[in-house]
């Protein structure tokens, strides 16, 4: 089959699972075939002596000889060879049934990862005892010490955008890699969905996972991206933010969302300029979110659908486009001398329309109190990158020179400063 017409590759890693194989690849045929999708089927060995090669090449599947030990190696190894849009990865064991792979291709448009969870609501797992509980264990301690919104990060069945591979490096070669693929597709703002699968025992052989060695990988892992998780990198940042653990952030938060609605007309053509993964953009799904991190917007995708990567000195849209532009916490983020950017909020306003922007006053001293504060508490925030300290005299006598009214401004703390401001003429009279 050429490249182009491959819409699945279904990857199977395996070592010493000939007799499984067997029974696997007949009933994966099939199943694919009723599928009616153009696809291949992988099998990454880890030079298995059992006669593997012979059964999978009578199958009619690609046998990839991986001298690399490990599953990460084997799924990686996949990856690379795979030629399809979309790639699935299956266990070789029979705990993985193939007419399963129905239910996850069929989910296919609905996030860039879709996950056979036995953790979700109408999952299951029939596992003994220590294993099911070792398996919750690691799954609640990676969701909740890193705030995922999956509850099975350790489920090898998986469907991919094969696009999901091109932007990171996973590091990990055993089973750790499942936890590494997901947070760093996450870091790329990619979706993750889960799709309740019922886990049976494996078929012949033994588990090749080995507890007390990728127990002390996970914690590696964790240590790696706990950091990496809580920094302003992550796409989530201030999605997150809004429900923080840490009681000023998450209330700051709150009560900027709570500002700008109560500033914003409803219902108006709007625009969100530095719109980032804020709450703000997901209770406007009209606006037009402006962000130049393509990560974030890709976040953003799950709540609204009028996304432009752009930069907010060189807006993309026609002059007096819009009724109402908002824009927090940018302005700080952009050298004073470089006034493009209120140039251009203004330019994209129609006379009349609405200004809704925040910036920290830094002539307030509770401001600089609390940014320190902020530094400790959570580090690696936007607060280190602020390169512009406006007050609340400077920033009102820059929008009235643009032309505009200032009718109202809200404090969050007296730290944050929130402008609602009127455009009381066409720009280019100025």
């Amino acid at each position: 089959m050429g490249q182009a017409l491959i819409e699945l590759s279904v990857i199977i890693p395996s070592k010493n699972e000939a007799l499984n194989l067997q029974q696997l690849l007949p009933e994966l045929r099939q199943t694919l075939e009723e599928m009616g999708a153009a696809y291949e089927i992988l099998v990454v060995d880890a030079l298995s002596p059992d006669g593997t090669q012979r059964i999978v090449e009578d199958a009619g599947a690609r046998y990839i000889a991986e001298s690399e030990p490990g599953y990460g190696a084997a799924v990686l190894r996949g990856v690379c060879e795979a030629r399809g849009e979309y790639v699935l990865t299956m266990d070789a064991d029979l705990s993985h049934p193939a007419k399963f792979i129905h239910d996850l291709f069929a989910a296919r448009n609905e996030a860039d990862i879709i996950i056979a969870s036995r953790y979700v609501a109408g999952g299951r797992a029939d596992q003994p005892g220590a294993r099911l509980w070792l398996s919750r264990i690691l799954n609640n301690f990676f969701r909740i010490g890193l705030s995922l919104d999956v509850h099975d990060i350790s489920s090898g069945f998986r469907l991919y955008r094969r696009s999901v591979f091109q932007r990171i490096h996973p590091k990990f070669k055993n089973f750790v890699v499942l936890v590494e693929i997901l947070l760093l597709a996450m870091k790329e703002g990619r979706t993750i969905k889960e799709v309740p699968f019922h886990y049976q025992p494996r078929g012949e052989g033994r588990s090749k996972a080995q507890i007390v060695e990728f127990g002390l990988d996970y914690l590696r892992l964790f240590h790696q991206m706990w950091r990496i998780r809580n920094s302003i990198s992550f796409p989530d940042y201030d999605w997150r933010a809004h429900n923080s653990r840490i009681p000023l952030q998450r209330y700051w938060q709150r009560r900027r969302f709570k500002i700008i609605m109560a500033f914003a007309p409803p219902g108006v053509s709007t625009a969100d300029i530095g719109c980032g993964s804020s709450h703000i953009l997901a209770a406007l799904p009209h606006a037009v979110g402006v962000d130049m991190r393509f990560d974030k917007l890709r976040f953003m995708r799950k709540t609204n659908r009028l996304l432009v990567r752009g930069d907010g000195c060189r807006l993309p849209f026609r002059d007096e486009e819009f009724e109402c532009v908002i824009s927090s916490e940018v302005l700080e983020h952009i050298p004073a001398e470089d006034g493009r950017f209120i140039d251009e909020l203004t330019r994209i306003l129609k006379p009349g329309g609405t200004l809704v922007l925040g910036t920290p006053d830094y002539g307030n001293w509770e401001w600089r109190v609390m940014e320190r504060l902020y530094d400790i508490a959570a580090p690696g925030a936007y607060a280190e990158e602020h390169v512009t300290h406006y007050t609340y005299i400077s920033l009102k006598e820059a929008l009235v020179r643009r032309g505009f009214q200032v009718l109202d401004h809200a404090y969050i703390l007296r730290g944050e400063l929130i402008f609602k401001a009127k455009k009381t003429g066409h720009w280019y009279d100025r």
